[in-house]
């Protein structure tokens, strides 16, 4: 498999054919098998340039799938899940994947996942990615004393503006959706309309610039959500 194909591991057919449709639109080679089993030893034949993995599978669970992919591959993972417990959702971020979209979604917006990944990856251009200089990290967290350092100075943030930088910081580069980080902000007051995300991400980036004037690791994804690079 090329630089350009991607993986669908996926037992609903609709879902795998409304996917693999967006793909080659974008100029993608989709893949499809409908078993975790196959979609291991596919990846193991000849890892391809990203897998979009359901967490639902008949056979085995997509998390145990992407727990044995990370045994041997690195290739980028997204999940998509039907679950909206934020357990599963930090459990597989945890065990190595790089995003995950909730069910119902829209082929147009994971194919946009799926090219900001490979970005990032630096795949999908032909050329291995260049090896990253050193870098001193920008972000101390500090989660015993709720407190987060940016430039080596402590910020002085709110209850919500600690929490929200504090889940940033922790996925490094993942594009998370207004959804994915009002799950994690807001979760004790449901009511909490999700613009109040972009008011809290406005007023974070107004602090770290009183810290550093050209500062701007709070990177927005238009349509998508918000990542931060921790690295200067």
């Amino acid at each position: 498999m090329g630089e350009k194909t991607i993986l669908i591991v996926e037992d609903e057919a609709a879902i795998a054919e409304s996917i693999a449709f967006a793909l080659r639109k974008e100029g993608f080679e989709p893949r499809h098998v409908t078993l975790g089993e196959q979609a291991l030893a596919v990846a193991r034949e000849r890892a391809p340039a990203l897998v979009i993995l359901d967490v639902g599978l008949p056979d085995i669970s997509g998390l145990d799938v992407c727990r044995r992919l990370r045994q041997f591959s690195d290739v980028p993972v997204i999940f998509l899940t039907a679950r909206s417990d934020e357990i599963d959702r930090i459990v597989g971020l945890e065990i190595g994947a790089d995003d995950y979209v909730t069910k119902p979604f829209s082929p147009r917006e994971l194919v946009a996942r799926v090219r900001v990944i490979l970005r990032r990856a630096g795949a999908g251009n032909g050329a291995p990615a260049p090896a990253a200089p050193d870098r001193a990290p920008r972000f101390e967290l500090r989660a015993p004393e709720a407190r987060i350092l940016f430039a080596g100075q402590a910020l002085d943030l709110t209850r919500y503006e600690y929490l929200l930088l504090k889940t940033l910081v922790e996925h490094p580069g993942h594009v998370m959706s207004r959804a994915q980080l009002m799950d994690r902000v807001w979760s004790d007051a449901p009511d909490t309309l999700d613009r109040t995300v972009d008011a809290h991400i406005k007023s974070l980036r107004a602090k770290l610039r009183t810290i550093d004037e050209s500062a701007d690791p709070i990177q927005t994804h238009r349509g998508m959500g918000y990542s931060l690079q921790t690295s200067a």
